[in-house]
């Protein structure tokens, strides 16, 4: 169900400002070709346009080819049913299917476009969608009042060759599905042993019965209740065709009698139709998924009041376990267009809700759990539907429709890789996938050893079971056993096996590193049992020993500590490579662009020669991550504009390159907006960059610093890094109070680094 909580915490003046302010509305069209010339215009529209119009003509398929209806979908409606206001007309609805198309882009990357029909008449509608498949890729119905919305989506169906999907039924029921797949996973029920009762046989309670049952549910086991009590067979009063096909054989006349020794309820009706009596009668550990909207039938405490064994879901955002329509549809959709389905049939509405509910078993990812106030989520009675804005969605859910819809011989536009194509998805909405997958399928075929130095934090050790249950390798894991297995038990993860537990002062390779670290500090003021107190004491000095000692392939730490402080710590055992200059790179993803920044940490102000040995070694970063490097080195002026003597740094930095005939374009100095925006290139004719810069290297290290931080904090920018590039042996630094993911993707990297 749509969420309606957030709806109390905000004022009319602030809905009303959100909708009104810049732009009205929450939608706009943007092209997606430059049109900046003359030319431009030519290609996009006369003449050029003729020329796609006609391979269309000849064959239809190519619409797919060369325009938007592959990733284009319909949000339809009439406004007669629009959540928690009722029939309110086809235009108040606007607002609504506006945020519905903002909600496909925001969730998986599918363009759609809100469609309000001024009728109530179902013929009326009917013909006004029927003729509107050449436009669209898919069509998404809303809010469109029960019985009219069963005849409205049928025949729709019939008429035209795209999916057509009514979100309010089927969106509800997928959900609802996921979460009781889980439910009964947790209580130890089967299905097909289950009996269930449905109050509500408006369009989402028909739906969830039809879904349930056909996922393996059987037909007498699902009684559906209306305002006039249970629908079973015979009964004439207040029936249609779609109540009369869920008619049940059964004694129970009333909500009451139907829920007793009943395993599980769904309740798609109104507030307080559920007393604390009836869920006293149900069956042992009964699972409630209460989900009018905004106020479910029976609250949460209620039930725990009577039922402390009780599984409970809503339709609410604050109570746990909320059955949201936007887990769904939007990743159904994007399966269905990638492979150009006809249709969405029920083997996609089933492979949907078993994706979703099997993401919920996963452990969960940083990002969801900041999204919720930090409150930990693992899967158990509090959390069998996974979190609105899980980033593993769009992959889990969209994936899974792709494949039944090939399955079912519905897919005109077979996926040949599926795991390209799950790169491809995860890319959508994580940009930086694309650059990190590369190396993460290399990590993956040639698994490394990786020391994890923070060991007995929670946010490493499940940084380092994720390493693990990826294939990257083997964890090791700095720390005393005994409180890390502890730590994991506590947040509920499962040892994979295979995670080494090194605890540094019972080490057997204590004295080795101790003296191998005298070696390199005995005259640098250090003495034997200084060199001893910091192999005991220090987990980064002890992981740096671990690598530089062949005892491991890479480090990774960070978390706890400060880049300077940790920096210190690991540069005191692993020296530079010969001939490199050591520094720390960002690597900044925003809106699918990526631009390296240098160097971010170490340097404070780099003299002319350092400057060309960042740009030169980041180059070959930037090549090795899949880039063609176009580097600017950075001032306020451009050009000698103005002639300062503080930029006179980074021209000699250009004459350095000059002279070592480097295999890269760079140019400098320039300001920034010249680096990044090509066109602003016309105004200096002799630049030598072709396009917009990749690389920044910058003229100091506080600009650096800031201008990366900035970047992720109001831009929201994805940063992989600071990078440390140049060590003799692999070691990667993260950014203090660095997610899960942040430690893996470090943990990959530089495991990468060693495999090279």
């Amino acid at each position: 169900m749509d969420d309606n909580n957030t709806n109390k915490r905000i004022t009319d003046e602030e809905a009303l400002a959100f909708h009104s302010e810049g732009k009205p509305g929450k939608i706009a069209i943007a092209p997606t070709k430059p049109l900046t010339t003359q030319r431009d215009l030519s290609l996009a529209y006369s003449p050029g346009v003729a020329v796609p119009c006609l391979r269309i003509e000849q064959d239809p398929r190519l619409a797919y080819e060369y325009t938007s209806k592959g990733n284009l979908v319909a949000v339809i409606s009439n406004g007669t049913a629009v959540l928690g206001l009722g029939d309110i007309g086809a235009l108040a609805s606007k607002p609504v299917m506006e945020g519905k198309a903002v909600l496909f882009k925001r969730f998986a990357d599918v363009d759609s476009i809100d469609l309000e029909v001024d009728t109530k008449d179902v013929e009326e509608f009917v013909n006004a969608v029927r003729y509107l498949s050449p436009s669209f890729g898919g069509v998404n119905l809303e809010d469109i009042r029960a019985p009219e919305c069963f005849i409205i989506e049928q025949r729709l169906r019939e008429l035209m060759d795209i999916p057509v999907f009514h979100d309010d039924q089927h969106g509800t029921a997928i959900i609802a599905a996921a979460g009781i797949l889980n439910a009964l996973h947790i209580t130890g029920r089967d299905i097909k042993k289950s009996r269930m009762v449905i109050n509500g046989a408006g369009a989402a309670g028909i739906a969830c019965a039809e879904l349930v049952k056909a996922m393996g549910m059987p037909h007498d086991n699902v009684i559906l209740c209306d305002t006039k009590g249970v629908i079973y067979r015979g009964r004439v009063e207040g029936m249609n065709q779609w109540k009369s096909a869920h008619a049940a054989a059964t004694e129970a006349r009333t909500l009451e009698e139907a829920m007793t020794g009943a395993d599980v309820f769904f309740g798609l009706s109104a507030k307080g139709a559920v007393s604390q009596e009836m869920v006293k009668k149900m069956g042992e550990k009964p699972i409630i998924f209460a989900m009018a909207n905004p106020d479910p039938e029976i609250t949460p405490e209620e039930v725990k009041e009577v039922r402390p064994d009780a599984i409970v879901a809503t339709g609410r955002s604050d109570y746990p376990n909320q059955v949201n329509n936007v887990l769904g549809f939007p990743y159904i959709f994007r399966g269905a267009l990638d492979v150009q389905a006809s249709e969405i049939n029920d083997q996609m509405k089933i492979a949907a809700a078993e994706a979703i509910a099997a993401l919920a078993r996963e452990d969960v990812p940083d990002e969801v759990d900041q999204a919720y106030s930090g409150r930990r989520l693992r899967y158990g009675p509090e959390y069998i539907i996974p979190a609105p804005f899980d980033p593993r969605l769009i992959v889990a859910v969209s994936s899974a429709v792709a494949k039944a819809a090939m399955d079912t011989g519905v897919a005109r536009k077979p996926i040949t890789d599926m795991k390209a194509y799950k790169n491809e998805l995860s890319a959508r909405l994580d940009p930086t996938s694309v650059s990190l997958q590369r190396i993460f399928d290399r990590v993956a075929e040639n698994p490394q050893r990786v020391v994890f130095a923070e060991g007995e934090e929670e946010q490493t050790i499940r940084a380092a079971v994720l390493f693990k249950n990826a294939g990257y390798g083997t964890p090791i894991l700095v720390g005393r056993e005994d409180t890390v297995r502890a730590t994991m038990a506590q947040i509920g993860l499962n040892d994979p096996g295979g995670i080494e537990v090194h605890n540094a002062r019972l080490s057997t390779n204590n004295k080795k590193y101790t003296d191998f670290l005298y070696d390199r500090l005995n005259r640098k003021g250090l003495l034997y049992r200084d060199c001893q107190r910091q192999v005991n004491q220090d987990r980064n000095v002890f992981a740096a020993c671990m690598v530089a000692n062949g005892d491991a392939d890479a480090m990774v730490t960070g978390l706890t500590r400060s880049f300077a402080v940790c920096f210190e710590d690991v540069t005191r055992v692993i020296d530079p490579q010969p001939g490199q200059l050591l520094f720390a790179l960002a690597m900044v993803v925003a809106a699918n662009r990526t631009v390296f920044i240098a160097d971010t940490s170490v340097h404070e102000l780099p003299s002319a020669e350092e400057l060309a040995d960042i740009a030169t070694q980041t180059a070959a970063k930037a090549r090795q991550l899949g880039h063609e490097p176009r580097v600017a080195l950075l001032s306020f002026s451009n050009f000698g504009n103005p002639a300062r003597e503080k930029a006179q740094r980074i021209r000699e930095a250009v004459e350095v390159l000059d002279s070592r005939n480097v295999d890269f374009e760079y140019d400098g100095e320039m300001s920034a907006d010249v680096a990044l925006n090509a066109e602003l290139h016309r105004l200096y004719p002799f630049c030598r960059l072709t396009g917009p810069a990749n690389i920044l290297i910058m003229p100091a290290l506080h600009s650096a610093n800031i201008s990366y931080k900035l970047m992720q904090e109001l831009s929201g920018a994805s940063v992989i890094g600071p990078l440390l590039i140049g060590l003799q042996k692999p070691a990667q630094i993260v950014q203090m109070g660095a997610n899960v993911s942040d430690i893996v993707n470090a943990a990959a990297l530089a495991a990468y680094d060693a495999i090279r």
